[in-house]
């Protein structure tokens, strides 16, 4: 079932599992308050088993521009469109929150963004990657990384 994501009043509801259930859910009611403030969007997400197609989307970019494969298990997943791009996240037990960005033009922005909820490790799948810190309100310390994608998908 679909559950619309409250930045205001931020719950654990569908991340209830995570260890860092509290952290991972202010991740995902700061992302749900970017896109409100930006896009005027209402962040939507549903539990993984309902949206296997974004799952896949996701895991099959990440496997193919860099040979990631993430071992936690995904909780929710979110999948819309708005200001021409094709928008994918993924929240994972272990905190992990990860969105694809693909511009539906070609030649348009394209990427894939990590975040790491506070009171978490970096995952063994992403040590590679050199993480910023950015403050939040909602979610403590968030460390972030990215990378562009130079396939098609």
């Amino acid at each position: 079932m679909p559950y619309v994501v409250d930045f205001q009043n931020v719950s654990t509801v569908g991340l209830e599992s995570s260890p860092v259930a509290e952290a991972l859910a202010g991740l995902r009611a700061n992302e749900a308050r970017y896109y409100r403030n930006k896009y005027a969007h209402v962040f939507t997400v549903s539990p993984a088993g309902e949206v296997p197609e974004v799952i896949e989307r996701v895991s099959r970019i990440l496997r193919e521009e860099r040979e990631i494969v993430i071992g936690s298990r995904p909780l929710e997943a979110a999948g819309f469109e708005v200001d021409g791009l094709r928008m994918d996240y993924v929240f994972y037990e272990l905190g992990l929150s990860i969105n694809v960005m693909y511009s539906i033009e070609d030649g348009g922005k394209r990427a894939v963004g990590f975040k790491l909820s506070e009171g978490m490790e970096v995952p063994e799948e992403l040590a590679a990657f050199k993480f910023a810190r950015q403050k939040s309100k909602l979610a403590g310390v968030i460390r972030g990384s990215y990378f562009v994608i130079k396939g098609q998908y």
